[in-house]
């Protein structure tokens, strides 16, 4: 290694520098003092613990965005973490083990082993909820709420967000009868909307003309709250679990429409995400200039049985860098007071006073003015008539 290159960092880690530091904190504190507000109690889970808890339940995608490394001591695999959910699930199920809902928020840092997209960083903060120990209808419209809230609290003006159900889809392909590789094949070509490929699939694949007609529907049930509509229809001759799951996402985005008029739902009964883990309603927000969802969530009802504690679970998280990438939100300066280098208590005692009334006061070195300090000075302290005062520059 070069001297040169001792300065360079891994592709897709990089400092935050003041300026951006500034933005992120604010919008982080927001986001946590919002969620305080809704009832949600912070937690701060460990950067990194044994991959048998920090993977277990969540599937092949997480596993692979997992940076793991030995641990010295125990000589055991561990896990830096690159989702949170799962820790609030263990911390919720064995830590808490509370009986009623709980409400649980957290902020900070995850390492993603490979970046999601060209230009995304390996090391996004994320903020986000869980909510557990409620099955019905009414945490998935609580959660799905405050994401929005979430969203305008960050300062998006369109709040655009896709919603979808994994029932549907195991729904089908149990009745299928599809094998884990049949099924792992079909919803790849799911993802990928790959339309052409998916009508080859399934005339390969399935020999009952009702599901395969279904199976080829799914892609294109996709818009706005009238494709539950079609979707009811179209699927009529689906398992009930099918009708339950366009019961509960009809019922949803009622809910969330009347409390968030302004909101686009956009509705897609192929999407997945997250479909290794995830139960039921799933949903991701998208902003525009951004191609990857701002935040994330879903019903993950089964998590939580590896800690041995099954519990209901709801939850998102958002990504707080992506979303200061896109508005690069000025934070607002109350200003600093520029106090010059002296030895007098009397100075240090007002610096202090003034400290703690929340003003931001530099102290000058020896031989230093104002236009030597690097933060931006409206004010200087001054003595005058025997006095410290703060006076205006």
């Amino acid at each position: 290694m070069t001297y040169a290159d001792r300065w360079l960092l891994p592709d897709g880690v990089e400092d935050i520098l003041p300026e951006k530091a500034a933005r992120i904190e604010s919008l982080r504190r927001r986001l946590v003092d919002l969620y305080r507000r809704w009832g949600y109690e912070l937690v701060i889970p460990p950067l990194i613990e044994y991959t048998e808890s920090l993977l277990i339940g969540l599937g092949r995608d997480i596993d692979l965005m997992t940076f793991k490394v030995t641990d010295q001591l125990s000589g055991r695999s561990m896990g830096i973490r690159a989702d949170i959910t799962p820790q609030t699930a263990r911390i919720d199920a064995h830590s808490l083990k509370r009986t009623g809902p709980s409400r649980l928020c957290y902020a900070g840092h995850v390492l993603h082993a490979k970046p999601k997209s060209p230009l995304a960083t390996r090391l996004p903060i994320q903020a986000g909820v869980e909510l557990y120990g409620e099955a019905g209808l009414s945490a998935d419209i609580e959660v799905i709420s405050l994401l929005l809230a979430s969203l305008q609290e960050c300062g998006l003006q369109q709040l655009n967000m896709d919603l979808g159900h994994v029932g549907i889809f195991r729904a089908l392909a149990s009745a299928a009868n599809l094998d884990a590789t049949q099924e792992q094949d079909l919803f790849d070509l799911l993802q990928g909307k790959a339309v052409t490929d998916i009508d080859s699939w399934v005339s390969d694949n399935i020999g009952n003309p009702e599901l395969a007609a279904m199976l080829r529907a799914l892609p294109e049930l996709a818009g706005g709250r009238e494709v539950l509509a079609r979707a009811r229809k179209q699927l009529a001759a689906a398992p009930e679990a099918v009708a339950t799951a366009i019961d509960a996402l009809e019922a949803v985005s009622a809910a969330v429409i009347e409390r968030y008029p302004q909101a686009n739902l956009y509705f897609d009964l192929s999407e997945l995400r997250g479909y290794n883990y995830h139960t039921g309603i799933v949903f991701a927000a998208f902003a525009p200039g951004y191609g990857e969802a701002v935040a994330n969530g879903g019903r993950y009802d089964h998590v939580g049985e590896v800690f041995g504690n099954a519990r209901p679970a709801t939850g998102f998280n958002v990504d707080i860098t992506a979303i200061d990438g896109l508005l690069k939100n000025r934070v607002d300066s109350q200003g600093a007071i520029f106090a010059p280098a002296s030895d007098d208590n009397a100075q240090w005692q007002a610096i202090s006073a003034l400290r703690a009334k929340g003003e931001v006061v530099v102290c000058g070195f020896e031989g230093q003015g104002v236009a030597d300090i690097n933060v931006d000075c409206d004010r200087q302290l001054v003595l005058a008539a025997g006095e410290y005062r703060v006076k205006s520059l």
